[in-house]
Order: C-alpha cells, then structure tokens, then sequence
C-alpha cells in the first residue's frame, strides 16, 4: 500500500481505543468532574456570601436565602427523580439492543458500547445526580445573614444547567437508540467504520527485499483469546532498539493460545520480555481496531441470518451486499499484502500479513453465495455486485470474482429447474427484485 495520507500509530493509540471498547470510563471520569465542579461552585458561593457579610450587605444576603430556599424543591426533586430516570431509560434501552443483536448479530453490541451519545447521556445523568446530592448537602439550617457560611445560589443554577443538557441528550440518545434498532444505519455505521480502519492501515508498497534469517520466535503468554491488536509503534521501537526485524505471525482475528508462536525474530536476538510486554491485545472478541476483514464479517452475519429460514429477510442481505460491494470497490485499486512498518529512519523493523484481495472476496462472498440459491432476489444483486466490481478490479483481480460468478450460476442451474425462473435469477440487478 502507499503511505499517502497514512500517519505512523502513536504508543497510546490502543489504550484510547481500548478505553472506547469500555462502558465505564466515561462515566466514571465525568463523575470526578462533577465532584471538582461542586468543589469550586462551593468555594465561590462561600467566597460570594463572606463578601457581602465584610460588606454588610445584609439585606442582600436575605434575598439571596429566600431565594435558595426556594430553588432547594428543585434540586430536591431533580435527585429523587434522576437516577429513577436512569434506571428506567438505559433498561428500555438494553431491551432495544438485545432485540437488535438478535435479530441482526451479536456482534452489533459494540456499536452501542462504542457510541458516544451513549456514553456522554450517561455520564451527564450520573454528573447531574450525583451533583445534585452535594448541592444539597450545602444548605444550612440557619438563615441569619451574620451566620450564614454559604447559599449554594451558583450551585443550583448549575444544576438547572445540567438538568436542561441531560434533556438535550435524552432526545439524541433515543433517536440514537432507535437507528440501532434499524439494518440501514447498522450496516451503515459498520462499513464507514471499516473504511476508517482502511485509511488508517499503511498500505503495502512495492516488494521488499529478503528478509534476514529467523533466529528465534516469541511465544504467546497470556490468557487465551482473540488477537484484537497490536501495539505497532511499541514493537517498532523494540526491534529499532534490538537492531531487529519482528514478523507478526497470527493474523488480527486469529484465536491464540498461550505457548503459540506470537512474534518471529528475523536478523537478531529477540527484544527483552519486557520491551515486548503489553505490544499485543488479546480479547474475547475482534474488534475493528485494527481488524481490516472484521468489517466484512459482521456484513456477512447479518445476510446470513437474514436468509435464514427462521428470518427469511432478503431484502437485508441485499442491504449487506449493497455495503459489501462498496467496501471491495474502495479496496479493488489498493495494493494489499503483507505490510511493512518502518522506523523514522525508514528501515523496516515490523512485517504485518493483512487479508488479500481473494480473502476479502471470499469473506464477503462465499457464505452469502451458499445461501442464496434460494432467493432470486440476492442472486441477482450479487450477480450486479460481482459484474461492478469485475469492471472495476484490475485483470490480476478478476480470477476470484469469476469463479464466485460461476459457482453462483451452477448453484442456480441446479436448485432451480424451471429455465424461465432460472433465468430470472440470473439476471444482474441492483436492487435484486426492484
């Protein structure tokens, strides 16, 4: 791949994308920022009422008691009533997302965990009840001007502030909520984010020369798992220091076990244990991190299940072939292969193997193709989908979308003997059946 527009990962980059895979962090970083905010709206109404008592402007300080007074029903109810609210809007919710995954895939879930509205409502329901419940901990029972140490007057103001924002965003939550409940913006959201996977992979550039022998291999230590990523700028930086030439050997995606080889040394002895310690992820599921083919794969879930004879949707799988075709076309002109990241000096320390373009092809294709034999409608959109992309693929590319194009059409020859209706099912359309 080229390089253009590609910017070397930074040593933080998964932690904040593991951070992103977490429903707690938000949360829990909002609740400290409400407590620091009470702190100082605290400190400044008590800065507030100590100068009007130096001033003795102790009428004043009366009307702004009588007025904290009156505000304290408010702030009363808003922390009676919000974590109420909580409870019932994010269990609606969770329901929504259980009918989603089911009737989509599973693997769906990590939209919403990944959302940001999701996160941002939360944390602001959370901020605004927690902060109510120090406001109130700030009114005093005295109401003497001269003995008065604080009137929370800006600590209620800034709990109608919060009370207002965690309405704005209940609004965008439920209309967030509901398009997860819809397939065109899932596979919408999944196949922009495989796209943004795709802008931030290096490309494969032209071919590199040997690589040095391999001298050694680091085995897997760890709890056993899916490979989710991997820390490229730590392990370039390792084998830079080493003098080195690491080799990836699982793909993303891979299920290791621990004592398998993870990392083969090429030219040297291997880096120390602990410039290699947290360079590799390992999870109970894939993510989109890294995982250029993921993408495909829920694609590919969602059709399956759709033409599944419980379900029986094939208007969604052609919503997933839609999607599909349109990440293969972005990916027809890209050099894909093993990739090579280099140092600042621009020697290559890290050698990445990625799905090529019949993986690829085989992966959005093949199970779709063993399904829809059935559906006249899916077979001629993936017979559409096939011809675009044969127009668009170069002839080196051409082989593995014919041969899914054959196999399709025998496939038909044989499920369906009628010639008219065989005929109609191979016939190209885009919209499958209108």
């Amino acid at each position: 791949m080229s390089d253009r527009g590609y910017r070397p990962p930074r040593v933080l980059t998964p932690l904040r994308e593991h951070l992103r895979e977490t429903f707690w962090f938000a949360p829990t970083l909002t609740l400290i920022c409400a407590v620091a905010l009470w702190l100082v709206a605290s400190a400044v109404d008590e800065q507030i009422v100590a100068h009007l008592q130096d001033e003795r402007a102790y009428d004043q300080i009366r009307d702004l008691v009588s007025l904290a007074e009156d505000t304290k029903t408010i702030v009363t109810t808003v922390s009676s009533a919000m974590m109420t609210f909580i409870g019932v809007v994010f269990s609606i919710s969770l329901v929504a997302v259980q009918m989603a995954s089911g009737q989509l895939t599973p693997r769906v879930v990590r939209i919403f965990v990944r959302s940001r509205i999701s996160k941002l409502t939360l944390s602001v329901f959370l901020a605004t009840f927690v902060f109510s419940l120090l406001v109130l901990s700030s009114y005093e029972s005295t109401i003497d001007p001269r003995r008065v140490g604080t009137i929370p007057i800006l600590q209620s103001v800034l709990t109608a502030v919060l009370v207002g924002l965690s309405l704005l965003l209940f609004i965008a939550y439920v209309s967030s909520t509901l398009r997860l409940m819809q397939v065109g913006p899932v596979v919408d959201r999944i196949t922009r984010d495989s796209l943004h996977v795709l802008r931030r992979m290096p490309m494969a550039g032209p071919r590199e020369g040997t690589l040095p022998a391999e001298t050694g291999q680091v085995p897997y230590e760890g709890r056993a798992g899916v490979l989710r990523d991997v820390n490229v700028a730590r392990l370039v930086r390792a084998a830079r220091r080493q003098g080195v030439v690491l080799r990836l050997i699982p793909r993303l995606g891979d299920f290791v076990v621990p004592g398998t080889p993870v990392l083969a040394v090429h030219g040297g002895v291997a880096p120390a244990r602990h410039a290699l310690r947290y360079t590799v992820s390992v999870g109970v599921e894939r993510t989109l991190h890294q995982d250029l083919a993921f993408g495909l794969r829920q694609l590919s879930d969602i059709a399956l299940r759709a033409l599944s004879s419980a379900v029986n949707d094939p208007a969604t799988a052609v919503q997933c072939l839609d999607r599909i075709v349109q990440f293969l076309a972005v990916v027809a002109e890209l050099p894909l292969g093993v990739v090579h990241h280099r140092d600042r000096k621009g020697a290559v320390r890290l050698v990445q193997d990625v799905p090529g373009w019949a993986d690829l092809v085989d992966l959005g294709f093949e199970e779709i193709r063993r399904c829809a034999t059935d559906s006249p409608q899916v077979t001629r959109r993936l017979l559409a989908g096939i011809d675009d992309l044969v127009r668009l693929a170069g002839p080196e590319r051409q082989g593995p979308l014919v041969r899914h194009r054959a196999l399709l059409v025998q496939a038909v020859e044989r499920a369906v003997p009628e010639a008219a209706e065989r005929a109609f099912a191979l016939l190209p359309d885009r919209q499958g059946i209108g």
